[in-house]
This record gives C-alpha cells, structure tokens and sequence, in this order.
C-alpha cells in the first residue's frame, strides 16, 4: 500500500472508481458493498501515507499535476471527508436507488480530490466535479420543485467553477506558478479566486442555493450534501486566504443573519440550512483572524460540525422518510414512535449547541479565543450572541417541534436499522471528541496548547446557554415565539430571482418576436422563392415550352465551357 502511495494513489481514486462502477452495476447488494468498501480503502491510503509530502505528480500538456498533496492541513480534512463517507454509506444501506449510490460516491470522492490537490488546475477539475455530480441528489427526489432547484443550484456552482478558472489563468500568469498556496486576493485573478471560494462557502449574499436546494433534496441526499461542499470551501479559504481580515467581518455577519432566518422557518430540514451557514461562520472568522489557534479552531470546527450537522439531517431524514415531510407545524409527539431518532437529535442538538462534554464545545472555544486573542471586539460579541442563537434554532426547535410538541397523531415505524446505526456511530464521536478532545487536537494543522474545561469558559458557557434557554421557554409559555405556520420566507435571493424571472421573460419575448419577424421575411422570401420555381418547373413553366435551336445551342456551349473550366482547375 505505501508503494501505491509514493506512485500517486489518492485516497480520491477508489471513492470515484467505486462510483463509476456503481452507475453500471445493477445489483443491489454489490453497490451497497461498494459503498462500504470505498472508504475503508480511502482510510487505508490515508492512514498509508508514509510522511507529509506531495504525491502523484503528473506531467501534462505542459502541466505538472499534484493529484495527492498530504500535509497536515489537507489531512485532518481528508480523514473527517472519509469518515463522513462511511457514516453515508451507513445511512443509505436500504436505500435502492442507483443513480443515488453511483453520485454520493462520485461527488464524496471529488470533495476528497480537491482537499488533496496540490495546484489550482486539479482544483479546478474536482470543484466541477464536485458540482455535477451532487446535483444529481437534488434530483433524486424527482419532482418538479427538485428539478428547479437544482437547475439553479447547478448553475451558480458552475459559475463558481468559471470564476475560479479564470481566477486562477489570471494569478498563475502573474505569478509563474499553479501551486495552490497562500493567494494575494490584490494580485490579478485573487478576488476572482476568492469569489469562487465565497459562493461554495455561502457568503452572505450568495447563500441562497443551500436553503433553496439542500431542503428539496432526498432524506440521503441532504446529509450528504451537508458534509462536503461548504466544508470544502472552508478548507480552501483556509489554504489560499489565511490572515485575510475581512473574512472575520464576513464571518460574524454570517453567523449572525441565519439566527433571525431559522426563528420563522417551518420546515426543519430548511432550519438546518440555515444552521449550516451560521456554523460556516465561524470557521470564516477563525480562518479570517489567521493566527494558528484561529486556524486549528476553523479546521476543529469543521470536523466536528460535519458530524453533528450530519447527525441532525439524518434524524430529519428518518422523519422525512417516516411521515412524508418535515414541517413543524405538522409535527410533533414523535418520540412515542421513534423515540431512537429522538434520542439521537437530542445528542446532535447538545453538540451543535456546545454543551460542555459535546464535541462543538472543544472545537467552538478554539475559535471564539481565536477572535478575542486576535481583538476583535465586535465581532467577538456577534459570535458569542450566535452562539446563543444556536441553541435556540438548532438545539431547541429541531427536537422540540419534531419529537415533544403538541402530538399531532403520527403513529409511524421507527427508522431502519442502518439508518440508526449510522445516527449512533456518529452520536458517540459527538460525545467521545467532547470528552476525549485530545484526540481531536492531535489532528489539528498546529501544535495546540489550550484547555476548554477552565472554570471560566465551562461557567460562562452555561450562563450563555441557560439564559437562551430561558428566553424560548418564556416565549413559548406566553405564546410569543413565531408561530410554526405553512408559509414561505423570502430571502435576499428573492430580488435577483424576481429579476432573472423578469429578466428571462423579456428576453424570451424578444426572441419570439425577433424569430417570428425573421420567419416571416424568410416566408415571404421562400414564397417568391417557390414561385419561381414552379414557373420554371411546371409543366406549364419555362422549362417545358419550345426552346429555339439557336438559344438552346448557346445553353449548351455556356454548360460545356463551364464543365471544362472545372475539369481544368480539378486536375
């Protein structure tokens, strides 16, 4: 295995190899096997991979290729992306959708390639990749609504794969080289590249295609959507935008707009999407701040969020799978019949929420340090009120109005056994990281010297939570809280999706006009057109009336000297 290593196999390879072949193969249980077998063979490369070094280097067209770049950045990344893998794989176990399997495998594998691409072009290759291949999950829930969605989702996140091409031919011929390193965002192509990163991050502003398509995607789909693309967009800010100031800015109005959001939303799993891009926020400010507790707190809480973010989109995809939909005002007294799903959300609500012996608490103190150490003031503010917020939307609402809420009389089965046995496995990392968190900071990119369980950061954590605690049992009892009502929430993407819907209409019109004014020039002349013809060749027409010998001599002798004027030139 180590020799495949130092030849080039990225831990990438099989992952995708097993996706193709899944897309081919119509038995069940070989795809299924496929599945579980691709991540282990992932972990096996990785746990491998002799030193820190770049492996795979491929000679192309001109190119050098670094397909396998192993450091201690794209490490922690890459073994938490395969763990996430096999924890889906879990998941998906009765699930006998193909086209499902084949795409889970493909898009996963593609998130593993760019975390280990050593140069913007490989990069490239696997964002796009990454963008393709996941739409397809949308898909799979096959309605219209789905299909709309992706069509949308698809086309912003190809656009992020042009931006970053272009960025990318841009910084390169500035700077001589493809590496994919530390980026100068004031060097021709850095904003470009840092835009790219920004959509698939889901800064605010071009956020919208998570609330609007990872809600719309299958029970499967939407956990593992949640796993890769934001978090590889995290990682690659990390690698080319460290130390960048602005991100701590951006962070803390990402944390902070999604609280507000998730209150009034009714549909959970759309809830959860907007827990996503709080959490996202974060890791932004910690990559933002730039020091190396900012960075291992970024690396940290991606980690540890993929899984409790999983965790809770699986516990909603139980219920999705079980009762048909996941609105709350629909909901409510599951946990008399699937009480194992209950459990498991509460655990996932702890971890979210930062409750000491949850791993979120040892990973979101690295970062809050992080962004107090490095003075920032308001921004420290802003994320420790978000940190409230979460609990309130996350830790609260998702279990509350799912499992204990008023009972509405959903008397349905228990989720399948695969798909509680992937909700344990990551219940107790969720729980052991918490504890063991030693574990956790052995993998970050730097040394780490830090102790989460200080009397200070346990109490003054507590009153934070207990006091948002408070607020929603307060506003619960006196019928405060926004009611859980069908509705449908506008966003920010309403203007440009208002306009583009405007902006489609006119330019349809125009066409139909401009096709129709067109068609009747080409009829008109293809009337004049025919009617010559059919005076020429009719029966009645020139051709067939008596021709004088003398003209039809000259006819003759003009065809003749044409053939021979060709003939000439041809030979």
């Amino acid at each position: 295995m180590t020799d495949l290593v130092t030849l080039g196999l990225s831990p990438a390879l099989p992952v995708i190899i097993a996706g193709l072949l899944a897309a081919v193969v119509p038995s069940y249980a070989f795809r299924k096997a496929l599945m579980l077998a691709a991540p282990l063979a992932a972990a096996a490369v990785w746990f491998m991979t002799p030193h820190v070094g770049v492996f795979g280097i491929l000679e192309m067209a001109g190119f050098t290729f670094e397909t396998y770049r192993f450091d201690p950045l794209s490490r922690v990344w890459g073994l938490v992306f395969i763990l996430a893998i096999f924890l889906n794989s879990i998941y998906a176990l009765h699930d006998r959708d193909r086209m499902q399997d084949s795409t889970t495998l493909i898009y996963s594998g593609a998130g593993l390639g760019a975390v280990f691409a050593g140069d913007l072009l490989t990069l490239f290759f696997f964002w796009e990749l990454t963008a393709i291949s996941s739409v397809f999950l949308i898909w799979a829930s096959r309605n219209p609504a789905a299909f709309r969605a992706g069509l949308r989702y698809l086309t912003i996140h190809v656009l992020s794969g042009v931006l970053l091409l272009a960025g990318s031919v841009m910084y390169a011929t500035h700077t001589g080289s493809w590496q994919f390193n530390a980026i100068d965002v004031n060097a021709p192509g850095g904003l470009l590249i840092l835009i790219a990163f920004g959509i698939k991050a889901a800064f605010p502003l071009m956020h919208n295609w998570l609330q609007d398509a990872y809600p719309k995607s299958t029970a499967i789909g939407a956990v593992v959507l949640s796993a890769f693309t934001t978090k590889l967009a995290i990682y690659a800010l990390a690698r080319g935008f460290a130390g960048l100031d602005v991100l701590v800015w951006i962070g803390a109005v990402m944390v902070a707009f999604p609280v507000f959001y998730a209150v009034i939303e009714n549909d959970l799993r759309k809830v959860l999407a907007y827990s996503l891009n709080n959490q996202l926020g974060f890791m932004v400010a910690g990559i933002g701040v730039g020091t190396e507790l900012g960075l291992n707190g970024a690396a940290a809480h991606a980690f540890v969020h993929i899984i409790y973010k999983a965790l809770l989109f699986m516990s909603m995809g139980a219920v999705l799978m079980r009762v048909g939909h996941t609105r709350a005002s629909d909901l409510g007294g599951l946990y008399k019949s699937m009480p194992f799903t209950a459990f498991f959300c509460l655990i996932g609500a702890g971890a979210i929420s930062a409750f000491p012996l949850f791993s979120g608490f040892v990973a979101k103190a690295l970062t809050l340090s992080a962004v107090a150490y490095g003075g920032y003031e308001i921004p420290f503010i802003i994320l420790v009120f978000a940190s409230a917020g979460v609990l309130e939307h996350s830790g609260i609402k998702i279990p509350y109005f799912a499992f204990f809420h008023h009972d509405n009389g959903h008397r349905v089965k228990e989720a399948p056994w695969n798909m509680l046995l992937a909700m344990g496995l990551a219940s107790f990392l969720c729980i052991y990281l918490g504890i063991n968190y030693g574990a956790l900071y052995n993998l970050l990119p730097y040394p780490v010297e830090y102790e989460p369980y200080t009397y200070d950061h346990i109490v003054g954590q507590m009153q934070l939570l207990l006091a948002a605690l408070f607020a929603f049992t307060f506003l619960v009892r006196f019928k405060l809280y926004p009611a859980e009502v069908r509705s449908v929430n506008l966003d920010t993407d309403w203007f440009y999706r208002r306009a583009g819907d405007g902006l489609f209409r006119w330019v349809w019109a125009m066409t139909d006009r401009l096709m129709a004014t067109i068609g009747n020039r080409f009829g008109e002349a293809g009337r004049n057109v025919s009617g010559k013809l059919f005076n020429l060749f009719s029966p009645a027409g020139a051709l067939s009336r008596d021709v004088p010998s003398g003209l039809l001599a000259i006819w003759t002798s003009v065809l003749l000297g044409l053939v021979m004027v060709i003939a000439y030139f041809a030979g």
